[in-house]
């Protein structure tokens, strides 16, 4: 009877913690710095979330009075999950980050042109965390130099192993 190692428990728990992906955001945009915020949630987006109902495809996060919102973030609400509110499945959510990464963001955000992407979405003991990055957008000649760099990397890796199989 063999025990599971720790290892084996943190490489389960990463796996299950992650609720949504913004797969686009690698596409459209040079990502460059992640940060970790907080979302401000109701108990029905709680719920939603649990049962697996949040999309990040078109969302992105804004600066406004000194504070950054997520916004177009969906998170579709559950039939039965509120009776006494009305839920609002795109409503804009507040981040919640120390001000000195606000500080931080902001500049590079108004000075710099960068663009506040949110990336993942995910579980963190007990809480929601929503992992954001600075951003610039890319080009299309970007997205096609990525696109050819992750096809010859792919078709490296199959002459690899053809070799490999021949020897």
């Amino acid at each position: 009877m063999s025990k599971n190692t720790g290892k084996d428990k943190a490489k389960n728990a990463t796996a299950d913690k992650t609720i949504a992906l913004n797969k686009r955001a690698r596409h459209e945009y040079h990502l460059e710095e992640r940060f970790e915020a907080g979302l401000v949630l109701q108990g029905w987006e709680i719920k939603a979330i649990r049962a697996g109902r949040g999309n990040m495809t078109d969302a992105y996060a804004y600066v406004k009075d000194g504070e950054i919102f997520l916004i177009g973030a969906q998170i579709t609400p559950l039939i039965q999950a509120s009776t006494h509110t009305i839920p609002e499945d795109r409503r804009q959510r507040k981040l919640l980050l120390h001000r000195r990464e606000i500080d931080k963001l902001i500049g590079r955000v108004e000075r710099d042109g960068y663009t506040l992407v949110p990336t993942a979405m995910y579980w963190s003991k007990n809480k929601i965390k929503l992992e954001i990055a600075l951003a610039k957008g890319k080009q299309n000649h970007d997205k096609r130099d990525t696109a050819k760099e992750r096809d010859w990397a792919r078709e490296k890796q199959r002459a690899m192993r053809a070799h490999n199989r021949n020897a």
